[in-house]
């Protein structure tokens, strides 16, 4: 038996009666002792020898990782098989993208000419539906600034009659949330058109990689939007001739035999490269660093059920963890206490940036959800702690944590840039180039383990490492979820005050 393993099943049985009981007086928490049992078990080395084997199940198969490939099903293979011999209750959860689509004729919307003033959405399913046309929440005249949330909230379809066509304007939320809802609530077809701004106001042709409404769907003018919204309860034919083909992946579902099921901790990474290289930063990084983690805690007697999930197919649309989430029952959805998101997290030109869940930076998105504040604090006490700093980071909606802060659940991360460039300030606090992209690589063949920081890797392996151990033994911080839905409610209430 290795040393060290001697070592963690030594303080963990140790631990494990006292773990039901009150800390006693002067003793340090027990979240505190297995952190840093933890920290000092996961080795940057040992996660670079994932990364090492990620390399080489790319270069083996044609040098990419992505949705529906060899390379994807050998990841797949390789993480649940080090998780089921580490004694991990393993599911492999089928999800879907688009394999293939081929539109077989120009679409039809009224007698309005098809490619010029409307498009057919890419990978919109086969239809051919008359009916009438209701508008969704429009904005009409639109304002001089893109504003229109038409669509982005199922609210916004309190009024619509199952059955006809949603007519949607763009505006500030991406249009696969937008015929997401419409097909919710039970649209028979759907046209969305430009938002009416200068430079808003033309069609073009455009990949969703959303095709899970399941009616016909295009995007048009918009003077097409206006027309149709101008004259009330005016029907139109829609029409989409095109052949939609789906594959299927599998996430990797991995979660402790020990802990309360009704208190669950989750960590995710996207195991999915892009088809054009192997996808080692991206998202090799993360994968690799919450493997490891999950290997070296397969033995800790935790408090709350653990659960890492490594998905599918995120590089084309979120598909693994959107479905995931889709598919949990709401029950099984309140029991997930929290969710870490971990994407990119050795980039070669890095900045340690934290999932902004307070909203504190006042950019872009507003706040995770009721909970989403505490994580950041927890995840930027580790780095306080080493004296390191750090940056916030938006919840722009670009990685896995999307879906579950769209149902509420709070989340938070570490994130060390994309293909936006380092600014001067950035490489004054973390070293490295300004004005030279946080990864030159990212999205391409270049990709590899030559292009990981082994100190940013090994730093967030351990911060990855000490937020997992501490969450799985304590979430007193983490609102419940009563107290976070009643958050909610307040700030909705005081928002449509305001927009009234």
């Amino acid at each position: 038996m290795h040393l060290s393993f001697r070592k963690a099943i030594t303080v963990a049985a140790a631990l494990a009666l006292p773990l039901s009981l009150s800390t006693p007086a002067g003793a340090a928490p027990v979240d505190d002792v297995f952190a840093k049992l933890l920290v000092k078990q996961v080795k940057g080395a040992n996660v670079k020898k994932h990364l090492d084997a990620f390399q080489a199940i790319a270069t083996a198969n044609g040098g990419t990782r992505a949705a529906g490939t060899p390379g994807y099903d050998a990841s797949r293979d390789y993480v649940a098989g080090k998780l089921r011999k580490a004694g991990y209750k393993v599911t492999l959860q089928p999800i879907n993208y688009v394999d293939s689509w081929t539109e077989n004729s120009p679409p039809v919307l009224g007698s309005y000419v098809p490619n010029e003033d409307f498009f057919t959405f890419q990978p919109s399913p086969a239809g051919d539906v008359t009916a009438q046309v209701q508008g969704v929440d429009l904005t009409l005249p639109p304002t001089p600034t893109p504003t229109s949330t038409s669509g982005c909230e199922m609210s916004d379809f309190s009024g619509f009659v199952a059955g006809r066509i949603a007519l949607i304007q763009r505006g500030t939320c991406p249009f696969a949330t937008k015929v997401r809802n419409a097909g919710a609530a039970g649209a028979s077809g759907i046209i969305v058109f430009n938002e009416g701004q200068p430079g808003r106001t033309e069609a073009f042709p455009l990949d969703l990689g959303e095709w899970r409404a399941g009616v016909p769907m295009v995007f048009a003018d918009f003077a097409v939007g206006n027309a149709l919204a101008g004259t009330p309860g005016a029907g139109v034919r829609l029409k989409v001739d095109a052949t939609l083909v789906l594959g299927t992946n599998e996430n990797v579902i991995a979660e402790s035999r020990f802990g309360d099921p009704n208190n669950v901790v989750m960590a995710g990474a996207h195991l999915d490269s892009v088809p054009e290289g192997p996808g080692i930063n991206d998202n090799g990084s993360g994968s690799a660093a919450i493997l490891e983690t999950a290997l070296q805690m397969r033995h800790f007697p935790v408090r709350n059920k653990v659960r890492f999930a490594f998905w599918a197919a995120e590089e084309i649309g979120l598909l693994g963890s959107d479905q995931y989430v889709e598919k949990l029952p709401q029950a099984q959805r309140d029991r997930v206490k929290l969710y870490l998101n971990f994407d990119m997290v050795a980039s070669p030109n890095y900045a340690y940036k934290l999932y902004d869940g307070d909203d504190s930076d006042s950019t872009g998105s507003p706040a995770g959800p009721p909970g989403s504040a505490e994580i950041e604090r927890q995840l930027k006490a580790f780095f306080t702690g080493r004296s390191l700093p750090t940056v916030g980071t938006d919840f722009d909606g670009r990685s896995d944590y999307g879906p579950f802060i769209a149902v509420g659940i709070p989340s938070g991360g570490i994130f060390t840039g994309a293909e936006q460039l380092k600014t001067a300030e950035e490489a004054a606090m973390f070293g490295g180039t300004a004005g030279v992209a946080y990864d030159v690589c990212y999205h391409q063949a270049c990709d590899t383990v030559a292009n990981v920081n082994a100190t940013a890797l090994d730093v967030n392996a351990d911060a990855i490492a000490d937020s997992v151990a501490r969450y799985a033994f304590n979430t007193r911080d983490i609102p419940g979820r009563e107290a976070a839905s009643a958050a909610r409610a307040a700030v909705r209430t005081a928002t449509g005050s305001a927009a009234s």
